[in-house]
């Protein structure tokens, strides 16, 4: 198959989507996922100075859920889904921040203190 082929099958989903999943029913709930799915893909080709060719491509997927409509007793909610391992990184970031943050606010006060007893 050729790169461009490649591309114009693919050329449908190569931009970020949210898509739904069917709804379910359990126990008078109704449930319908949603997630974001994106794509991408690419290639190329060329030709040697003895005229050989050469050509390549690659397609990616990914997906990741955003959260769940809930229907029950005729109300409509929205449930986010909670990326933990996200939260989680963040938290890890904002508190090594601090910790950097806290160590440079004492050596500036210690800096200052040695200076005033000079």
């Amino acid at each position: 198959m050729k790169v461009d082929e490649l591309l114009a099958k693919a050329k449908d989903g190569l931009e970020t989507k949210l898509v739904y999943g069917e709804p379910y029913e359990v126990d008078g709930v109704t449930v319908i996922v949603a997630s974001t799915v994106g794509t991408g893909g690419g290639g190329g080709d060329s030709r040697d100075e003895k005229g050989r060719s050469g050509e390549g491509a690659g397609f990616g997927l990914s997906a990741k859920p955003v959260g769940a409509y809930v229907i029950k007793d005729g109300k409509l909610r929205w449930e986010p889904a909670v990326d933990v391992n996200r939260l989680v990184a963040t938290l890890g970031a904002i508190a090594v921040a601090a910790i950097f943050a806290a160590t440079r606010l004492a050596k500036l006060k210690y800096g200052a203190e040695t200076d005033e007893r000079r």
